[in-house]
């Protein structure tokens, strides 16, 4: 196995006195591509540069700063894959248990903030070497922000980190940039102009083409102000129509986002995932039993960035913006042959897929020369009648796969959009995804019923899911196949109100959907669902949003949706009680019916 180095032993087995860069993260080290630190090491490799790893340091001294000496270049510094307070506490804040990206899967390895805190020690240790942040915590902390964990409007990370230059959305690119620009001599405190970058300056160097957002102090001291700011940022979120921002700080400091970095082509993805990747945690782990994030992935194959799906819950639209590129057939061909030759493989391919596993190619042609619209989305509130809709390539993508000798079954696990297939006048796709890549169950995210919420998550109404939860069932039945749907469900959305929440209980109860995964909405950095909860108002209409704050009603929206407990009996009462509904307490509080199971 040829990892890259994690001590100084490893550096010198390679002859190096001294390393490039110290990528610094709060993950353990996995060398595999679905793993930020992988890709991001293998590809400043793959351009001449020595990179050493230094996973899961201790923050609370500098000695593990100073493990590899001073490196020539720079640290670069990431939390992980998931954002560090996210990783650390659940929705209602209690501090969880376990961290699946760590050893064993023990919690503790990396500390709260991780990229602020790794980042002022490595500025302790050394004080004068460049600091650049980056992955999805320095990514969706870029400007200011609401922070769920503190209740208030948090900095720019890049300010409160003490770095040099922040890296948001997909690095690779600029990686290499501010690298090259390094390399040749620059300052870091002058490299200003790579895209996909943010970085310390002043109002006074705005030009036409600058938009200066609302003040950090503006957005703290009004909401409105905030979402003014939010829809500022959304908007300028594309690398074609995208403009450089400003932050203002005080009357002369500002964080500068330069205009977003381009998407990686299908040529520039196929040449980062084809790198000598060991698809491994590193083997220093062993002893602890490996690292469990891994598991998931190990037989994997990333297909595709980017998403055009727009859900307001979701982070991608902020960090990976909506623009989709995808791999190669070949190129997943021969990832996946070279599976079938490990010892440990099995025959099964896990997932194939990205943020949206039926996404292959951009929404529409018009993206590739105008960028994305700024006041129109893809699929919401139906899909545009300038979109592409075809599955074509991911069927024949599916298909090569399927037909590789080692391989029994190929498993679409990261979740379809059903209303793109639904969409799709040719049912190829749905047919072969029944017939051959799913295993007993379809995990689907309609994530409500209820048309007031969906408003504000940007889903489709609940007659598409109906549409398709028909359609699967017919088409299971005509193959002879007893495969059925599991629902994802939000509680507690902005705009879910609890009489919502009651016309979700009783779509479940209707259908027979018993759901396994209910997630409470969390809060997190970037997205526009989390500037609703802050601001209680949609920023680009300012329309008045109603948000479950009350922790007892939150419960209480959580425990409808599994109004089949016996253990929320109480809970289930009372909420009925409220919403005015006690003709409903026989109906959703009858735990003498048996479970049906899940819906077919």
């Amino acid at each position: 196995m040829v990892f890259l180095p994690v001590s100084k032993k490893d550096m010198q087995e390679r002859g190096w006195e001294q390393v490039d860069f110290v990528l610094v993260t709060g993950d353990a080290y996995v060398d595999h591509p679905s793993f930020g630190t992988a890709i991001i090491s293998r590809v400043l490799e793959r351009f001449g540069y020595k990179v050493a790893i230094l996973a899961q340091p201790d923050w609370r001294s500098t000695k593990d700063f100073t493990r590899f000496g001073r490196p020539r270049l720079g640290f670069l510094i990431n939390s992980g894959n998931v954002d560090s307070m996210v990783n650390h506490f659940s929705v209602f804040k209690h501090r969880r248990r376990t961290d699946h990206y760590s050893p064993g899967g023990k919690a503790g390895l990396r500390p709260d903030r991780a990229v602020i805190v790794y980042s002022n020690k490595a500025r302790e240790a050394y004080k004068d070497v460049p600091i650049i942040i980056g992955g999805l915590e320095a990514s969706l902390r870029r400007l200011g922000h609401y922070d769920y964990w503190d209740d208030k409007v948090r900095r720019s990370v890049l300010l409160d980190a003490k770095a040099d230059i922040l890296i948001y959305g997909m690095g690779e690119r600029a990686a290499v940039e501010i690298a090259e620009a390094l390399d040749s001599g620059i300052e870091a405190k002058d490299i200003g102009w790579i895209r996909g970058t943010c970085v310390k300056g002043s109002v006074e160097d705005a030009d036409s083409e600058t938009i200066i957002l609302p003040s950090f102090e503006e957005i703290t001291d009004s909401k409105r102000r905030y979402g003014d700011s939010f829809a500022l940022q959304y908007r300028n979120n594309d690398a074609i129509q995208g403009k450089r921002l400003m932050e203002p700080y005080g009357e002369k400091l500002c964080v500068v986002q330069n205009v977003p970095q381009p998407p990686l082509e299908r040529e520039e993805l196929d040449q980062i995932y084809e790198l000598p990747y060991e698809g491994e945690a590193h083997p220093m782990y062993e002893k602890d039993g490996g690292v469990p994030a891994l598991k998931e992935v190990r037989f994997s194959l990333t297909s595709s960035r980017g998403c055009f799906g727009g859900c307001s819950f979701c982070a991608l639209t902020y960090h990976q913006g909506r623009e989709l590129r995808s791999r190669s057939i070949a190129s997943l061909v021969k990832e996946a042959e070279a599976l079938t030759h490990r010892s440990d493989f099995k025959g099964y391919i896990h997932d194939v897929g990205g943020p949206t596993a039926n996404f292959r190619h951009p929404a529409c042609k018009k993206q590739l020369k105008a960028g994305v619209c700024k006041n129109k989305d893809c699929l919401y509130p139906k899909p545009c009648g300038q979109m592409e809709i075809d599955h074509s390539e991911y069927l024949r993508l599916l298909r090569e796969l399927r037909d590789i000798p080692g391989i029994k079954k190929v498993f679409i696990r990261s979740g379809i959009r059903y209303d793109y297939v639904m969409a799709d006048k040719d049912d190829s796709f749905l047919r072969e995804l029944c017939h051959h890549h799913v295993s007993g169950t379809l995990k689907v995210a309609p994530e409500h019923v209820s048309q007031h919420v969906l408003k504000y998550m940007r889903k489709p109404g609940k007659e598409v899911f109906e549409d398709f939860s028909r359609s699967y069932r017919k088409i299971n039945e005509k193959l002879g196949l007893k495969q059925y749907l599991i629902p994802y469900l939000i509680s507690s959305h902005p705009g879910s109100r609890l009489e919502d929440a009651v016309e979700l209980a009783l779509f479940l109860k209707e259908n027979h959907f018993i759901p396994d995964q209910v997630q409470d909405f969390y809060p997190t950095p970037g997205t526009l669902a989390t500037c609703m909860y802050y601001t209680e108002e949609d920023p680009f209409t300012g329309e008045p949003v109603y948000v479950a704050k009350d922790l007892e009603e939150k419960k209480m929206q959580r425990a409808l949706i599994h109004f089949h407990k016996p253990e929320n009996r109480k809970l289930v009462q009372a909420a009925l009680e409220k919403a005015g509904r006690k003709d409903l307490i026989p109906v959703l509080s009858d735990h003498n019916n048996k479970r049906k199971g899940r819906k077919r």
